[in-house]
């Protein structure tokens, strides 16, 4: 199944691409793609929140409306595989550079665009038609974005400093939150509340461009990485990755995707899932009450978690190189399991509780993710290794994500806010499953 190089491939140049794409070079690219594509995705999700069930969704019942909002947001992950598949056939086949800028620009231009579209109030059922077209033209993007900016840093990573290089573009998830956050923290403390849903939530979406502008100039400056230049060289490209993938790998593509269960459940509760019941107003009969909070004082807790989540990733990436992912992997998933038991108790004993459930729950997503790029490219060989990667990745999405704000805001209300720790304990004893299963070198 290998290719001989046409007349459009790129030239083999391995020792000029090695002088070019110096460290700094390298990581501040994986870097700023993701901060602008996880940007781009929290965007979203926050307005999924505060915006798009009164603008997109109007109904007599706040949380039906919540809930159908939610459902757009899951069309995200369910579209991430597509587009892992589409651009990691490219990016193994035609290179990690092109196929980076091309999932940027896919990314970027469907989060402009819902920064312009009309409400429900203008264009009826339309509107939220449009709506979830654009986010999954944003699940498509960032489903070729995560695995090219992952491989962009390991593949050129010195020996024995691969964890540490990996977690680079993972930082542009709190980065990416934190601007995001920061954004609609200010324009709601600056803006009437009818100015901000006439036209103030419009602003992060449109200012995307100018960070897709940014990242498209830096992501131009860079080469092929080595090992993808030496897969040329020999002429090992495959001519179907997706078919070798599951003829060949496709244990470590099931493994990967239970590893990362876990990941996914803990970051979308406490971000999508916890802002929407924080700010839920109390007292609900029956129902259970949401905890009251104005949003601003939410987006100030969930911002201040996002630090620890930040700080804890090169902290991981560290602790990787020096043991191993797998030791690191496996306590981080047994905390998180801990951490969904007491869940509900953190989360509802006031300001205090809220602080500290954001942080303990942030900075174990921080502990989890920082290594989790590395460990899920390390089982696939280059040739395939984009499309491995980033399908592991975005299946992982969908199983501990794409629904989870969904499930959540279901457990919570008919149950109780209890059952969302246990739902999240059960993720964590899924995923600590799928590590002990696998073998040190796939991990």
């Amino acid at each position: 199944m290998t290719d001989a190089i046409s007349p459009l491939s790129p030239t083999p140049s391995s020792s000029n691409n090695a002088v070019a794409n110096s460290p700094a070079r390298v990581l501040i690219a994986s870097l700023i793609g993701t901060t602008i594509e996880f940007f781009d995705f929290y965007v979203y999700a926050t307005a999924a929140v505060i915006v798009f069930p009164k603008l997109f969704f109007p109904a007599s019942d706040p949380t039906s409306a919540t809930l159908q909002s939610f459902a757009t947001f899951s069309i995200a992950f369910f579209a991430r595989p597509i587009g892992a598949m589409i651009f990691g056939h490219f990016g193994d086949r035609i290179g990690r550079k092109a196929t980076l800028v091309a999932a940027l620009m896919t990314m970027g231009l469907s989060t402009v665009v819902i920064g312009m579209l009309p409400t429900y109030e203008s264009i009826g059922v339309l509107a939220p038609i449009l709506l979830a077209l654009c986010r999954l033209g944003q699940g498509l993007g960032l489903g070729g974005e995560w695995g090219g900016a992952v491989l962009l840093a390991t593949e050129n990573a010195p020996e024995g400093k691969r964890s540490w290089y990996a977690m680079f573009p993972q930082l542009g998830a709190p980065i990416g939150f934190i601007l995001s956050a920061g954004l609609f923290l200010i324009l709601r403390e600056t803006m009437a509340d009818a100015d901000f849903l006439n036209y103030g939530w419009r602003v992060p979406f449109l200012i995307s461009i100018v960070l897709v502008a940014v990242g498209l100039y830096v992501r131009l400056k860079i080469t092929e990485t080595p090992e993808f230049q030496r897969a040329i060289e020999k002429e090992e490209r495959v001519s179907v990755p997706i078919a070798v993938i599951f003829r060949s790998h496709f244990r470590s593509l099931i493994l990967g995707t239970i590893i990362a269960v876990a990941t996914f459940v803990l970051f979308y509760l406490m971000t999508a899932f916890t802002l929407s019941w924080g700010t839920r107003p109390p007292g609900n009969g029956p129902l259970p009450a949401g905890l009251g909070y104005s949003q601003g004082q939410f987006l100030v807790v969930q911002l201040v978690g996002v630090v620890f989540f930040g700080l804890m990733i090169p902290v991981s990436g560290l602790l990787s190189d020096r043991y191993s992912r797998r030791l690191v992997l496996i306590l981080t998933t047994i905390g998180i399991l801990i951490f969904g038991l007491f869940y509900s108790s953190l989360l509802t004993a006031g300001l205090a509780g809220a602080f500290a459930c954001s942080i303990i729950g942030l900075a174990l997503m921080g502990f989890t993710y920082g290594p989790i790029g590395a460990a899920l490219a390390a089982p696939f060989p280059t040739t395939v290794r984009y499309t491995g990667a980033s399908m592991t990745f975005n299946l992982g999405g969908i199983v501990g994500a794409s629904l989870a704000p969904y499930i959540a805001t279901s457990l919570a209300t008919n149950y109780g806010l209890v059952y969302v720790g246990y739902y999240l304990a059960g993720a964590a004893v899924l995923s600590l499953i799928g590590i002990l299963l696998s073998g040190n070198d796939e991990v």
